[in-house]
């Protein structure tokens, strides 16, 4: 069976008007669909699991904004909580209640965070959690692992270079090298790796920064053992072990992966779900070390929107609803189903994929090998991606325009989204050559 080529001329036309005035036509380099090739699509609406782009195509989302959509697009919970408290205004930059049920509601969610900062971003919330690692440490060198992404902070922006470890070289223009000159690339899954730098930089790693299940090369999954001693050689040294669940955190159990990997972090960063779907971030951890964070300490941060009354509402109603239906049985159950239908369908097309899976999220490479961290990830045919990737559009599956983003289900999408993305899988499997 051929692919029917959707309508897309609106997008198009959208798009040739927002290069004239938007840098690239975005607001994020991953939506102008580079490394997909073609227009990218503009999305006008969203109900459940599905959205609309301006041709008026239906699409079954897997994208989720990326991650905070865990209930689905207009959740009637999430919106009446919305709209009672924009009724009552949008800013106050003074403390509000709301602030402070979400934040009673993160930390009775995850073990050893005893107090919890609000920000606007995830990049805002690894930022300053490095900033007061550093402080607590009086350290100034942090290990981050190749292939993991933790926002767009200068000296995180590090490309990993080859061989077992490397010292930090820029990975963005306008980035100078002394700004990463204490910036360690460790690999992931090899802890021979973060042993290697900190032997050679004794005394003077004041962090460590992971994703616990890697989602920004993919998703990648931690070996068994990989974290819990990453932890140890956390704590045998004296570094502050910053994990960064900003992608992770709720999406496979309400509150940390950590507990489901047996570990504990000393400072956890977030975002992403607990602002359902509005602009948020936080980073949190004991009270020992958030207590140097201004006015209490001398760790300076501070934000104009942190805490904003509407994102705190949305917050909360997102993580009081996604407790009450608590769909992470839901979530495995249908990951599950799609591994096997993908694994299935790919053997009997003879294209080699890798499928893995963490919770709700999930993703799939175009490579024989076992993907394990980035340098397996970027094994993929990126090709054969690009053209999977419009055939699934075509299909009416919206997937993120990169081999290197996670897929995300939401608790929404049942029984009939499933069988339709595996009925348009096989389709756009049968469809690449």
């Amino acid at each position: 069976m051929q692919l029917v080529k959707k309508e897309y001329s609106q997008s198009k036309k959208l798009y040739e008007t927002s290069q004239n005035y938007l840098v690239g036509g975005v607001n994020s380099p991953v939506r102008a669909y580079k490394s997909v090739g073609g227009d990218p699509l503009f999305i006008k609406k969203g109900k459940g699991s599905k959205i609309h782009d301006v041709d008026n195509n239906e699409y079954i989302d897997l994208v989720g904004s990326y991650g905070p959509l865990i209930l689905g697009h207009a959740n009637e919970v999430v919106v009446d909580a919305v709209k009672r408290a924009s009724e009552k205004g949008f800013s106050f930059g003074a403390t509000g209640e709301k602030e402070l049920e979400l934040a009673e509601l993160i930390c009775g969610a995850f073990s050893g965070m005893d107090k919890i900062r609000f920000v606007n971003s995830g990049t805002e919330a690894t930022m300053s959690a490095i900033r007061l690692a550093r402080a607590f440490t009086k350290k100034n060198k942090v290990i981050k692992f190749a292939g993991c992404y933790h926002g767009h902070e200068d000296n995180l922006l590090v490309a990993a270079g080859s061989g077992i470890v490397t010292l930090g070289l820029p990975g963005s223009e306008g980035v100078p090298e002394d700004v990463v000159k204490d910036t360690l690339v460790a690999l992931y899954n090899n802890i021979e790796s973060v042993e290697s730098l900190i032997d050679q930089f004794s005394g003077e790693i004041g962090a460590i920064i992971i994703e616990p299940i890697a989602g920004n090369m993919g998703v990648v999954i931690p070996e068994d053992g990989f974290l819990k001693y990453l932890r140890k050689l956390a704590t045998d040294n004296g570094i502050v072990l910053i994990v960064d669940e900003v992608m992770t955190g709720f999406r496979a159990h309400f509150g940390g992966t950590q507990e489901l990997l047996g570990i504990e972090a000393d400072i956890t960063c977030l975002g992403k779900v607990i602002g359902g779907g509005f602009p948020v971030g936080a980073y949190g951890g004991k009270k020992e070390i958030m207590d140097m964070v201004a006015p209490l300490g001398a760790v300076y941060q501070a934000g104009t929107l942190s805490g904003n009354p509407i994102a705190m509402t949305a917050g909360l109603a997102t993580l009081r609803e996604l407790r009450r239906l608590d769909p992470y049985q839901q979530f495995k159950n249908q990951t599950d189903s799609l591994k096997n239908a993908f694994n299935s369908k790919a053997q009997a097309s003879g294209i080699p994929i890798q499928v893995n899976s963490f919770g709700s999220m999930i993703n799939v490479f175009f490579t024989d090998q076992n993907v394990v961290d980035f340098e397996s990830a970027q094994t993929s045919n990126t090709e054969f991606f690009s053209k999977f990737f419009w055939n699934m559009t075509n299909e009416g599956v919206f997937l993120p325009p990169s081999q290197f983003e996670a897929w995300f289900l939401s608790a929404v999408h049942d029984d009939m989204d499933i069988e339709k993305i595996i009925s348009a899988f096989e389709l756009s499997l049968n469809n690449l050559n």
